[in-house]
């Protein structure tokens, strides 16, 4: 299997050092910025027409807008894809036409866990029905910075936690591209995009990004937390979502997954 990578950022780094360490690639970058051609089998591209045609596995490490972009155009080729960027999914007209491209291209489009666990059992959960499902995503204010949040607290001077979104996953992940694919990820893990409620906070007395679902339904009741840190280049970036994306890469290979 040859791999390729969409983005050069923080993520994008971290799954291109786990490849190699692994023995794995990456074997092409599309990238939107820096040179192009081949240097010791690596391909660097601006197009998904240049991809050669032995690679089988991209992964979307760049966000929303770059999913929107190469998407559909990866997966009509007959490429999988895998994806870190799952709030872009709140787009209906997004999803429609991954979706579309995915069975004319006989291809899949498999999204990574990100940086919250536990939605192998919220998928079990909804098979009998679900009541609940509630997400509530704390991290410190500059975990913040570059988000609607800025425009509705002082993210420089705060000194008490303080709420920024109280709203549906489908809201949230539509507001906050860069900020809430975990709130999408548990969406579409469980009672999907409006029926999962979210609250993002930011808290100068926290270190680490924590992450809180809570659902009830037949199966009973639940509640998870993680505290995730940041990729230590980027606060924003989750080093569990880097992570997820290596993990998802490796269960394509793997004879036996889980």
């Amino acid at each position: 299997m040859k791999i390729g990578i969409i983005g050069e950022g923080a993520i994008g780094r971290y799954v291109a050092d786990s490849l190699q360490v692994r023995g794995l690639g990456p074997h092409a970058i599309l990238t939107r910025s820096g040179g192009v051609g081949t240097t010791d089998g690596l391909s660097r591209v601006r197009s998904v027409a240049d991809l050669s045609d032995d690679i089988s596995l991209m992964v979307d490490c760049a966000g929303h807008a770059a999913l929107a972009q190469h998407g559909p155009a990866i997966l009509e080729r007959g490429i999988d894809l895998v994806t870190v960027s799952l709030g872009a999914l709140a787009d209906t007209d997004l999803e429609s036409a991954l979706t579309d491209a995915a069975r004319r291209g006989n291809a899949q489009l498999h999204l990574a866990s990100g940086a919250i666990g536990a939605l192998d059992a919220l998928r079990a959960a909804t098979v009998g029905g679900l009541e609940e499902v509630t997400y509530t995503g704390r991290k410190p204010p500059k975990g913040w910075k570059g988000s609607p949040a800025e425009d509705r607290l002082d993210l420089d001077t705060l000194t008490a936690a303080a709420t920024h979104f109280d709203g549906t996953a489908r809201d949230a992940a539509t507001s906050y591209p860069k900020n809430a694919n975990v709130a999408a990820a548990v969406a579409l893990a469980g009672a999907g995009f409006d029926a999962t409620q979210v609250r993002l906070i930011a808290d100068p007395d926290v270190t680490a990004n924590i992450h809180e679902i809570h659902a009830t339904g037949a199966f009973g009741q639940f509640h998870f937390r993680i505290e995730g840190h940041a990729l230590p280049d980027n606060p924003r970036s989750s080093a569990l979502a880097a992570m997820s994306a290596v993990a998802a890469i490796e269960r394509q290979l793997a004879p036996i997954t889980t």
